[in-house]
Order: structure tokens, then C-alpha cells, then sequence
């Protein structure tokens, strides 16, 4: 059964989402704020966290962060009364996995829940591909872990890496906007949906593209991305 954690200072809010998920097959927990997250992570084995944005003390922006760093392939749902565009790239841009704004009918949450899940799960590797390495870089594909050479991890959330995937396994091909979403959300998304332009900003700051003469992922105007190198699969 998966555990999901609830951190959320509204005590209606907690207890509905707790009960609908819980009828729904999910084990779940819940804290009135961030105080308990640590302990509870490191108590319970947590497969997801729905965390909302605005609570007292540190709030959820703080808290994603820190779980980027502390605990990457963690995937993060995030909640918010704040409804506009500019704030829901802020929550996708600090490593949430996806963003649903309040007021929200349980069963979309439970929706986004399933679908993050399914992509957080380990893909099959195909050929008996371990990793995949790329201008310094190795994305590797069992422990769902992004690397410098020199061994350092680099945070990635779980769309992150699904993402980075996606371009390693076509590289050198123009991918659609439109194809990664359908590759990465497993779900319909509206046509103003721009988390994938979000998750390629992140992946840019993430591989350092700016500072690259030529970019790794690059703008195909009208067209979509394009991962421009050479990828080699280490195998078993």
C-alpha cells in the first residue's frame, strides 16, 4: 500500500484529503505544518507528499527545496490557493512534480496523485541499459539519480529525470512540446499548460546550459526541443 504524507496548516483540508484517500486505497499521514517532516520521513517509508504552499513558519516553497536537496527522487504535489500562472511555475521551478491550485475537487488531486506515482516508478530499462552518459553527465537509470564524473548528485524531481529521459533515449531529434507532455503526465493536459517549458528551464539551470557555448537542450522555434549530444548507454 502506498504512503502518502499530508502537510497542510488547514485542518478541514487535512482531514478531507486524508479520508478520500484512504478510501481510495492509500495509507496516509498528516502534519499541520513542516515542524514534523523530517522525522515523519524518516520514520515512515513515504512514497509521496502533498504539500501546500502557504503555512506559517517555513513555508512549502522552503520545504520543496529542502526535499530537493535532502531527498530528490521524493515526489511532491503541490498545493496552493494562489492560482495564477506565475505562481504555479515558482512551485514547478523549486522541484515540485505538479501544482494544483485550491479550490480543487478530490478526485482531480487523487488523479494527479496516481499519475505522479506511475511516473515516479522505475521504467523498464531497456537492453539491460544502467545509465546514460552525456557531456560529463550520467543519468543513472536504476537509482533514478542524475551525476557529475566526479560521483556528485545533482537534485532532480521525479518529472525532472522523467524528462532528461525522454531526451537522452531521442537525442538529436526534434521532440514537440506536445509529445513530451503526453510522454511525461501520462494524463490531458490543457493548451495552456507550460510545465514542460518550466521543467526544461530547470533542467537547463540543473546541466548548466547557460554557460555552455552551445546549449544541450536547445529551441526548435515552432517546433519544440532538441537534446543536441552524443549519449552513450552503459549496460550491465
Amino acid at each position: 500500500m502506498k504512503q502518502i504524507l499530508i502537510v497542510d496548516d488547514d485542518v478541514e483540508i487535512r482531514s478531507l484529503l486524508a479520508d478520500y484517500l484512504q478510501r481510495n486505497g492509500f495509507r496516509v499521514f498528516t502534519l499541520p505544518d513542516g515542524r514534523g517532516l523530517w522525522r515523519e520521513l524518516e520514520e515512515r517509508a513515504i512514497d509521496l507528499v502533498v504539500l501546500d504552499l502557504m503555512m506559517p513558519g517555513v513555508d512549502g516553497l522552503a520545504l520543496c527545496r529542502a526535499l530537493r536537496d535532502r531527498r530528490s527522487r521524493l515526489p511532491v504535489l503541490m498545493l496552493s490557493a494562489l492560482g495564477e500562472d506565475v505562481d504555479r511555475i515558482v512551485g514547478l521551478e523549486t522541484g515540485a512534480d505538479d501544482y494544483l491550485p485550491k479550490p480543487f475537487h478530490p478526485r482531480e488531486l487523487l488523479a494527479r496523485v496516481n499519475a505522479i506515482l506511475k511516473r515516479s516508478e522505475q521504467p523498464e530499462i531497456a537492453a539491460g541499459c544502467q545509465g546514460l552518459r552525456f557531456e560529463g553527465h550520467e543519468l543513472d537509470m536504476i537509482k533514478r539519480e542524475l551525476r557529475r564524473a566526479s560521483g556528485e548528485r545533482l537534485p532532480l524531481s521525479s518529472a525532472e529525470f522523467d524528462l532528461l529521459a525522454i531526451f537522452l533515449t531521442r537525442p538529436n531529434r526534434v521532440l514537440s512540446r506536445d509529445l513530451l507532455v503526453e510522454l511525461t503526465q501520462k494524463r490531458e493536459a490543457p493548451a495552456y499548460d507550460r510545465s514542460i517549458d518550466v521543467r526544461v528551464s530547470r533542467l537547463r539551470q540543473i546541466l548548466g546550459d547557460e554557460a555552455r557555448e552551445q546549449r544541450l537542450i536547445q529551441t526548435v522555434y515552432g517546433e519544440g526541443y532538441i537534446f543536441a549530444a552524443q549519449v552513450e548507454a552503459r549496460l550491465a
